[in-house]
């Protein structure tokens, strides 16, 4: 599955109030921040919330980091068999579904393998991701701004 094939439907209001598509396009935002990864951001939001759902802008092309502050990013990511390190931690509660191929989550008391059709809640955890495969794997993510987790009263914060 290569992410520059997927299609991006996006809804909104026309001036009338009615529900109308805004956007039906193939996603042309793919970025590569290190060998072996690129990711597409599908969606954001930066206002709080609730999230607002007014205006027509997309959001898709606004540079944003991992997660943000008080916000969500949806993206997509393709990881490449032998994708470059990259152990992390955000400050975000992140839903994914793994759309294709299969992944090495590396937690710090181990891994845990993944494959298309599964499900993570990753709960601001330091990780990393491993593809050991012979095929991409692909990730939908949603990333929703969330408290630094706190264990033993010592904030455990964002880093990577």
């Amino acid at each position: 599955m290569d992410i520059k094939s997927l299609r991006r439907v996006v809804t909104g209001h026309d001036a009338q109030g009615r529900s109308t598509v805004l956007i039906d396009a193939t996603v042309n935002n793919v970025f590569s921040p290190r060998p072996g990864a690129a990711f597409s951001v599908i969606w954001s939001s930066d206002e709080g919330f609730p999230v607002s759902n007014d205006g027509d802008d997309d959001p898709s092309n606004r540079k944003v980091g991992t997660s943000i502050d008080n916000g969500t990013v949806f993206r997509i990511v393709s990881f490449e068999p032998g994708v470059a390190p990259r152990n992390h931690r955000t400050d975000s509660i992140d839903y994914a579904v793994v759309m294709a191929g299969e992944i090495d989550m590396i937690l710090e008391t181990g891994p845990v393998h993944l494959r298309g059709g599964d499900i993570l809640v990753q709960r601001g955890t330091i990780h990393d991701w491993v593809n050991n495969g012979t095929e991409p794997c692909v990730i939908a993510f949603a990333l929703i701004a969330a408290k630094p987790v706190t264990i033993n009263e010592r904030p455990l914060r964002a880093q990577g």
